[in-house]
């Protein structure tokens, strides 16, 4: 007898699973009661008409609920039963099944609960007898059809005779699969206008095969859009391979639970949608795989192990995080201890946390919250926005379970809220990023802690409350959900492992989300130029100037002319619109965003594109986006004033057809979701986790307007390819930090700027103790400013030595800032430095004592010629799947290196500057030899090999060494090396290969 593969086996499988028993092994006979099991249910029993299994919806409403249906048959003696259906069906087409699930059945003057909910850890035994009378029962060959009597579908799971999931069922072993046959099934075969398959009568239809399963939750016939129900594998799509079975038999294992399906309709699925609205216009929301899973195991974890963890939650673009946000902040107001010995606990039937703060700073999330707590909540009234300290501490005091503020207006709400020590909190940070860990996260920490006791007058003692406060109270749990998680965000809020390593409580990729079709790969369609110059010389002096720093201010001069920003704003134009406005790309409704390197370059931006714009008859217009006022020519603009209406309307304003570019600098480059945008202009320097953000803009999937990865394009005129894979690759799959910061080096930098000599110690003890007081800014300016003025005058520091203490100072402050809320112990030293140092680096005045010479060096040449070559052409990216083990802060004390300035005459500087772009290298392969070896025993011969490349720990401080040291050797080497060094600084793909060959050999000892 061989295995059966065939679709029957999987029907039968999910059967067994569920109820115990398959129709074939009972062969009429009923299934022996288990009340543990799913009933099996019949097909006969099924109601086309309204779409319910007659026989378990009247036995449900019988056992538990019969003097209500007494009222009714009391007086309607003859025709009770059609009484009830009429009214279910008349409200099931108005407001959906999820409506009737919870608000429960009115009929005349009886009330029908139609699902009991789960009961909660504090609730009567009362309420777990209830949720055990629930009827759950599979049907397998379900005829839903009253035109076509004969039609099945395979398979429906019901709650008290109502249909919660209908499925339709493929065996991949038999060439079947749900991705293809299950949804053209459902599209082309399968009748939407019966009652069933119509939008709300059931909450979600499911294609399911043994590897993959697929959902919608509104079909539509052809335009049905189905989202993977999945949970990924490798970081990508599909499914891990099962041990025990199926890879799919999670679904029927872990999700076909009688709490499970219970708890998704009570706390996950939403209807959205205006009041007013009919059921048709609304949306009906069931939760991705990987959201039902992260909320799940945040609260699991939460109430085993109580207040006071961190959770790190990778979660990409297009992962639904408002949504996942949502379902977490409200189920964990309602989270109970599992025991009274969790930390925290008040006892079990008390819930876990006061309230849940949630930190944003999207306005749209306000709205997502308010409106979706309404669906899941009987009380209300219990969301707040706070915008002030006092607006905080009223919510708090009134007993508001959730509370929504902004990153930006965070620390100033809770400056002077103290004594809520005996609050237990949920702080989820929406996209936390290091600027949210540090000092705004130490406000919040401070006011989550006890505060300073006002009757305390030990300074000593105030210092440790303080720095008790700067801790990850054990009175707060902190979620924080990013998609682009850097190495401080690692450590501060992600799991530490047995290694000492650090990895996300929870993940969902960059890779999965593209596989899974929810954001697009922005990287598909990726386009470079390269600017060349020729630079002339309108005076006839040869000043020597200092080359590196010459060369920079040079670029900066010719990338900010207007001349120069015109002819980009020409070529942006000249693709814009063949390529996506005439193309009618998105169907028409595609949009741009020019990205430029500051606000001055955006308004230049802004003139160019209008007057073009105004050339070819205005087809569309722009807008700019900027904070603040900009004064650019003598002449001052605000984003309100060039766009002509108020700075909040601009993105309500650019979502209408008349607007179809939108320039910016760094506003909206981040947090900014518009699916119509198709095409990005980058003139900006992208790197680290801004590129991904800032090219993440382009990634929503917008199904509406049949947007594809072909239609989107990237132009860049800044970055190169290589450039922008290194950025993306980190946080394609899986991103964890290597190892913990080493905190010692505070001990290194404490060290060496005490013996500079710019403050006493007792100054800084003085300066803390008044801090602490409270004692008026003007006691403590003198302090400050003595010390500062030793720094600028009295020392007489040579300019070096100067540069030296600036950098040490702030990477003391950025560590320790960063560092001090998850350090295991308190050096209380570090404490008092870090806050002189805080106000004593801002009035160190460093020169630069080449700026008059660079200033005199742009009034001496001329802009006469700017010109573009393309070098990557729709340049698709392929990323690093493998994951990315991110390298803790650099260890070692930064400061001053002294080098040999390289000067040059202005001649050199320009011909060198302008000598940058050319191609071609014809060695013969025993002169490359050669000059391999030449130009690796020079890296080796380089002042900074040793201390910043052969002894830096540091791989990726290393690499950066490394590759500044090459390139000064070929800069110096450019004139003997002319083709070499073309090629080197003109194609990205030889410089990369290069600087790798030249890392090996020097690696290898080839230079010896």
């Amino acid at each position: 007898m061989v295995s059966n593969t065939k679709e029957i086996a999987l029907e039968q499988a999910i059967q067994r699973h569920l109820t115990g028993w398959t129709s074939e092994e009972l062969s009429g006979v009923a299934a022996p009661a288990d009340p543990t099991k799913f009933r099996i249910g019949l097909s006969s029993d099924f109601d086309a008409r309204y779409a319910l299994d007659l026989a378990l919806f009247w036995r449900f409403l019988e056992t538990t609920q019969g003097k209500e249906l007494e009222k009714l048959k009391v007086r309607n003696p003859a025709d009770w039963d059609r009484k009830i259906l009429e009214r279910f069906d008349r409200l099931i087409k108005k407001n959906g099944l999820l409506h009737l699930l919870k608000k429960g059945l009115q009929v005349d003057d009886a009330f029908f609960d139609l699902m009991y909910p789960a009961p909660l850890a504090s609730s009567s035994q009362r309420v777990g007898q209830n949720f055990a009378a629930n009827i759950f029962s599979v049907t397998r060959q379900v005829r839903y059809s009253e035109t076509n009597p004969m039609d099945e579908i395979d398979m429906a799971v019901f709650l008290n005779g109502m249909p919660l999931a209908t499925l339709e069922l493929k065996n991949a072993w038999t060439g079947q699969t749900a991705r293809y046959h299950g949804q053209r099934q459902y599209r082309e075969d399968r009748d939407a206008t019966q009652p069933l398959l119509q939008f709300g009568r059931a909450l979600v239809h499911m294609a399911v095969d043994t590897d993959e399963v697929y959902m919608a939750t509104k079909l539509d016939g052809k335009s049905t859009f189905f989202l993977p129900f999945n949970k990924g594998h490798n970081h990508g799509e599909g499914n891990p391979p099962n041990p025990n079975g199926h890879k799919t038999a999670y679904l029927w294992e872990e999700i076909f639970t009688k709490e499970s399906l219970t708890g998704i309709i009570q706390h996950f699925v939403l209807l959205e949608g205006k009041a007013s609205d009919p059921l048709q216009k609304k949306a009906l929301i069931f939760p991705r795989y990987h959201q039902l899973n992260v909320v799940r195991k945040l609260l699991d974890h939460a109430a085993q192990n109580g207040v006071g963890k961190s959770y790190l939650i990778q979660h990409s673009a297009g992962s639904g995080k408002s949504n996942s946000i949502t379902w977490a902040a409200y189920q964990l107001i309602e989270t109970y201890p599992a025991s009274d010995d969790v930390q925290g606990a008040r006892g079990v039937e008390q819930p876990l946390f006061d309230s849940v703060i949630v930190v944003t700073d999207r306005r749209l999330l306000d709205k997502q919250l308010r409106e979706n707590i309404k669906s899941f909540s009987e009380v209300k009234n219990i969301v707040a926005a706070a915008h002030t300290s006092a607006d905080l501490k009223s919510a708090l005091e009134g007993g508001k379970k959730i509370i929504i503020t902004t990153i930006q207006k965070f620390p100033f709400i809770i400056d002077g809220i103290s004594d809520l020590s005996e609050k237990r909190f949920a702080v989820i940070i929406d996209e936390a990023h290091s600027g949210q860990s540090g000092s705004a996260h130490d406000n919040m920490n401070r006011a989550m802690g006890g505060g300073d006791d006002p009757d305390a007058e030990d300074v000593q003692d105030k210092i440790l409350h303080v720095m008790q406060s700067r801790k990850m109270r054990g009175n707060a749990s902190y979620l924080a959900f990013t998609a682009t998680p850097k190495n401080a965000t690692l450590e501060k809020f992600g799991e530490r492992q047995l290694d000492g390593s650090f990895r996300p409580f929870h993940l969902y990729s960059m890779k999965q989300a593209i596989e899974e079709g929810f954001i697009l790969n922005v990287l598909a369609n990726y386009t470079t130029y390269k600017s060349y110059y020729e630079i002339q010389k309108s005076i006839e002096e040869n000043p020597a100037f200092d080359t590196k720093k010459a060369q920079k201010k040079l670029r900066a001069y010719v990338e900010r002319s207007q001349q120069t920003i015109d002819v980009k704003a020409e070529i942006m134009l000249e693709h814009f619109i063949p390529q996506v406005v005439n193309a009618k790309k998105l169907r028409g409704r595609a949009k741009g965003m020019i990205v430029t390197q500051n606000i001055e370059a955006a308004i230049r931006y802004h003139k160019a594109i209008s007057r073009l714009l105004a050339e070819r008859g205005n087809p569309f217009k722009s807008l700019i986006a900027f904070s603040g006022e900009k004064s650019v020519d003598g002449i001052l603009y605000t984003e309100a004033g060039i766009n002509a209406f108020a700075e909040t309307e601009t993105r309500e304003k650019f979502d209408e057809d008349e607007y179809r570019l939108l320039i910016v600098a760094n506003k909206y480059l981040t947090g900014f979701d518009q699916p119509k945008l198709a095409a990005m202009y980058v003139d900006k320097k992208l790197q680290h986790v801004l590129a991904v953000q800032a090219l993440s803009r382009l990634n929503r999937s917008a199904p509406k307007y049949g947007k594809r990865t072909e239609d989107l394009f990237v132009l860049d005129f800044f970055n190169s390819v290589e450039d922008i894979k290194t950025a993306f690759d980190p946080f394609y799959t899986a991103t964890s930090l290597s190892e913990e910061t080493d905190v010692n080096v505070l001990h290194e930098l404490k060290t060496a700027l005490g013996e500079v000599g710019v403050y006493e110690w007792s100054e800084v003890e003085e300066f803390v103790e008044r801090f602490f007081r409270g004692e008026d800014a003007q006691r403590l300016s003198p302090i400050i400013d003595t010390a500062a003025n030793r720094f600028n005058h009295e020392l007489e520091l040579e300019p070096p030595a100067k540069v030296d203490f600036k950098i040490k100072a702030k990477q003391f402050v950025k560590i320790y800032s960063q560092m001090a809320a998850i350090m295991p112990f308190e050096v209380i030293d570090w404490e008092k430095l870090f806050w002189l140092l805080k106000f004593l680096i801002p009035k160190l005045a460093i020169e630069d004592p080449d700026q008059d010479a660079l200033d005199e060096l742009l009034e001496s040449v001329d802009l006469s010629s700017y010109g573009l070559q393309r070098v990557s052409l729709a340049h698709s990216m392929g990323l690093d799947a493998s994951e990315t083990e991110l390298e803790p802060q650099n260890p070692n004390p930064r400061g001053y290196r002294d080098g040999e300035v390289q000067r040059d005459p202005l001649d050199e500087i320009i011909d060198g500057f302008n000598d940058r772009w050319f191609q071609g290298w014809s060695a013969t392969p025993e002169e490359q030899r050669v000059k391999f070896i030449n130009i690796a025993q020079s890296i080796k011969a380089h002042p900074d090999f040793e201390e910043k490349y052969q002894n830096n720990p540091d791989p990726h401080n290393r690499g950066l060494a490394f590759e500044k040291m090459l390139k000064e050797v070929m800069l110096q080497r450019r004139r003997d090396e002319i083709e070499l060094y073309k090629l080197f600084a003109n194609d990205p793909a030889f410089k990369a290969s290069w600087l790798q060959s030249m890392e090996r050999i020097v690696a290898q000892g080839g230079a010896e």
